[in-house]
């Protein structure tokens, strides 16, 4: 058994648990570092606990936060959370999951965002849904009216290259 300290939480967790579902947990807990080592608490850093907290359940029961956990908007920022954690920890089905629900959920309204985040992640799925919304949906004034897109500007002036090159190749194809 292994206790992980979050934000002044503490949880309780098995280690083998962990190292089976995360090579990342695996090092920390079975790796070099810790041979001869009696501590038996993880420091989380940079993680909300209740993310934390789904990442667990996920890690122990295979399945997401209930829908009912969290509604509209608050759903969705915990699965764009989860997909951060997912991707430090290594749980790269948890990380798929939660790239497959952004894809539903591409809004004019949430699209920038996510594409940073799908970018900013290696999320080659997630990316090609969220460029093909832009470029297939007619919604680029839209788009580039939302606050999502002045922060993409500045974190990922990559991913606009991409969507406006799509773009470009779309006009000329249909030219």
């Amino acid at each position: 058994m292994s206790d992980s300290a979050l934000g002044g939480q503490t949880f309780a967790a098995h280690r083998l648990v962990l190292a089976m579902r995360s090579s990342v947990f695996k090092a920390e807990l079975y790796g070099p570092m810790r041979e001869g080592s009696t501590q038996q608490m993880v420091t989380i850093e940079d993680m909300q606990p209740a993310v934390f907290k789904a990442l667990l359940r996920f890690i122990y029961t295979d399945s997401l936060l209930d829908n009912d956990d969290h509604g509209g908007d608050v759903h969705i920022d915990m699965i764009r959370h989860l997909v951060v954690a997912a991707d430090r920890y290594a749980v790269d089905r948890l990380k798929l999951i939660c790239q497959s629900i952004l894809c539903q959920k591409i809004d004019v309204q949430s699209v920038a965002t996510t594409l940073a985040l799908a970018y900013q992640y290696n999320c080659p799925r997630l990316m090609e849904a969220c460029l093909e919304f832009i470029t297939s949906s007619n919604v680029m004034d839209a788009v580039a009216a939302t606050q999502g897109y002045k922060d993409l500007k500045t974190t990922c002036p990559s991913a606009l290259a991409d969507a406006f090159a799509k773009v470009i190749m779309l006009n000329i194809s249909s030219s």
